[in-house]
């Protein structure tokens, strides 16, 4: 053991008795702890009863929350035991440990007003030195949802199902009278089967049923687009005085189609297409950042698989943005966000779009690489 230091494990620490002892100055838990001191809690801390033992602080939970948010550890019992192994958690909680359940319950019960801090960030963002918001850049990811994609159900399948349901409880009523007559029994227990598949076929309905509501929905949208289609097709032909060309736009149906589902487990969430290739049970998560300091500067949840209609509502939202915080001048954003529609949506806003119009291979040869760039349009 020459060559190495000795150790011994059973050593007694004196550890610094002052928990702002335990981490480097700078740190990051240290500027969380600074940021959510300068918050207004007012709204949070309304809705405490102060009745029975002493709550914790909403301090220490925003804390331990916002700091899990930036390092990547968002489950509650993770943070929990963070307050135990790790001196920033521990110290952000004030050398205190919140359960699991209070912490899911905190951040279910505040989510409302925890979107209002999230605008007082920003505001605190501006007053250290951040200068104005002026270009951001808009992406989209998708997060999976708290449901398997097996558990989704389709129209097509809720249909087949339903019909091979009825069946097996026709075969087995029959069963059933058989039985009567014949005393010899097989050890099926035929009330028990016929329960289970009529609690299967109200699943099944309750399904069908919502699957038929988001066709209506859909109907109701897609009936707006065909009545402003068939109104500017007409006003042409008054126009010119001859038959617009083209296919006349079809009226949309009301029924639901083959592949609408609906997922038993978390019915709002959508089978999409994921990176990487295939599908998942998810929800598109978008967000928009400052490009030059990279703070997030709004976010929305979506059930739609891709990102064509997700200008209008990051727009909707930048609007709501004080002026002294963000004055937006440009937005960047991928081709999947590219069409004509969004491009008019920006610019009406006052906003310059930088929309990509193609996707670029990644590994262009030296040829493309260097060619000459065609002219603008």
């Amino acid at each position: 053991m020459g060559k190495f230091k000795e150790y011994d494990r059973r050593t007694a620490y004196l550890i610094p008795p002052s928990v702002e002892e335990w981490l480097p100055a700078g740190h990051l838990a240290y500027f969380v702890v600074d940021i959510v001191e300068r918050l207004d809690l007012t709204e949070i801390k309304k809705c405490y009863s102060y009745s029975g033992s002493k709550a914790y602080a909403p301090e220490v939970l925003i804390g331990l929350l916002f700091y899990g948010y930036i390092t990547g550890i968002y489950s509650s019992r993770k943070i929990e035991a963070a307050t135990y192994e790790s001196l920033a958690f521990r110290h952000i909680a004030a050398n205190q440990h919140p359960d699991h359940d209070t912490i899911a319950n905190f951040r279910a019960k505040y989510l409302k007003q925890l979107e209002c801090i999230f605008l007082q960030i920003l505001v605190i963002a501006g007053e250290m030195g951040v200068k104005k918001i002026g270009k951001v850049s808009l992406d989209g990811t998708k997060i999976k949802a708290n449901a398997s994609k097996h558990k989704a159900l389709s129209w097509a399948y809720a249909n087949k199902l339903e019909e091979q349901l009825r069946g097996e409880i026709a075969q087995l009523i029959h069963k059933g009278q058989e039985a009567d007559s014949d005393k010899s029994s097989d050890g099926m227990k035929v009330p028990e089967e016929i329960a289970i598949r009529q609690k299967r076929l109200a699943a099944i309905d309750e399904a069908k049923d919502k699957i038929k509501l988001r066709a209506k929905e859909r109907h109701d949208n897609q009936l707006k687009e065909y009545e402003t289609k068939l109104k500017n097709r007409a006003a042409k032909e008054q126009a010119t005085g001859k038959k617009a060309k083209g296919k006349k736009p079809v009226a949309p149906s009301a029924e639901p189609i083959a592949k609408d589902q609906v997922n038993l487990t978390d019915e709002e969430s959508r089978i999409m297409p994921i990176s990487g290739g295939g599908f998942g049970q998810c929800y598109n998560a978008q967000a928009s950042v400052d490009i030059d300091s990279m703070l997030i500067i709004t976010n929305h949840l979506t059930i739609r698989t891709n990102d064509k209609k997700e200008i209008t509502p990051t727009i909707d939202n930048i609007k709501k943005l004080p002026r002294s915080i963000a004055e937006i001048k440009d937005l960047l954003a991928d081709t999947g966000y590219h069409s004509k529609e969004n491009i008019q949506s920006i610019v009406s806003s006052g906003i310059n779009p930088l929309i990509a119009e193609k996707r670029d291979k990644h590994h262009p040869s030296p040829e493309e690489r260097f060619a000459e760039a065609l002219p603008l349009p």
